[in-house]
């Protein structure tokens, strides 16, 4: 007797801020290949950040934040000189960064790669009256364009301010995680554009080991402020698909600290309202019989 093959593990992204360089390979490997409109090359007043945030024609948004706080290993108030220690090798061996008296030099840079989190319990899915939102083989979460009926329900559902309709057509839009090339064992093209590394794509469990890993390496080397976000499985969404290895809080990267699916609520509420249904049923059936 044949037995039935295992379907393919969950896929996800595992983006490390902290080797990003802002060049925005992926927003350009993700429109081009997405073939999703140009929408504007102006400066917005948000640094160098000329998309501003994830919406219907950007699936990926490198955010620029500048902030006054030490790089690793940099006092405060001391200029930096030269090369920033090597988070790859442990800090007896790694070199310390050489600092020389100057004018205040504590301007850093985060540059951070966004992404639809492609949630385990995704309340855009739950809220979909026409099924354009479905969970595919990977265990991602894809709109289908043709079957969206532009209700608009899913964009206040995404706790995470992802999904958005374009105003050509109503329809909502967002990434797929690049569903037609992962299908043929290719990488999503924002992947396969990111230069350092930053983004990768892979089984999620492989990743999740591997940014366990690379914070470990962080913390090591002393960056202490090195954090995980989205990998809980035990959080409001059950665990997200693209999670990230961030440099500072949370809503420093206009993240939600405790995101939470909107719908988590729904059975139990479901449960209540077919008990009050029930309970009216058996009320009128009371009086009815009492009346007769």
């Amino acid at each position: 007797m044949s037995q039935v093959s295992p379907g393919p593990p969950r896929m996800g992204f595992f983006t490390d801020t902290s080797v990003c360089i802002g060049c925005k390979a992926c927003e350009v490997a993700c429109k081009e290949w997405n073939a999703i409109p140009e929408d504007g090359l102006n400066l917005t007043g948000m640094s160098l950040d000329n998309t501003e945030k994830l919406d219907a024609n950007t699936w990926r948004h490198v955010a620029f934040i500048e902030q006054r706080k030490p790089l690793a290993f940099q006092e405060p108030g001391v200029r930096h000189t030269g090369p920033v220690p090597d988070l790859a090798t442990p800090p007896a061996e790694a070199p310390m960064t050489p600092m020389t008296p100057g004018e205040p030099g504590d301007l850093r840079w985060l540059m951070a790669s966004d992404v639809c989190k492609h949630c385990t319990h995704a309340a855009c899915l739950d809220v979909c009256p026409t099924g354009a939102l479905f969970r595919t083989e990977f265990d991602t979460v894809v709109v289908q364009a043709d079957v969206c009926n532009g209700c608009g329900y899913c964009i206040p559902a995404c706790p995470y301010g992802v999904i958005d309709q374009r105003k050509e057509d109503g329809r909502a839009w967002k990434c797929t995680m690049c569903y037609d090339r992962i299908g043929d064992g290719l990488q999503p093209a924002c992947a396969k554009a990111c230069p350092t590394e930053s983004i990768q794509y892979g089984p999620l469990d492989e990743l999740r080991e591997r940014a366990s890993e690379r914070l470990d390496t962080m913390h090591a080397a002393g960056v202490t402020d090195a954090r995980l976000y989205g990998d809980d499985p035990n959080d409001g969404v059950g665990g997200t698909g693209a999670f990230f290895l961030l440099l500072d809080e949370p809503e420093v990267y206009g993240l939600p600290p405790d995101p939470v699916a909107t719908t988590r609520d729904l059975p139990a509420m479901w449960r209540h309202a077919a008990l009050a249904a029930a309970g009216l049923v058996g009320a009128g059936v009371i009086a009815c019989l009492r009346s007769s």
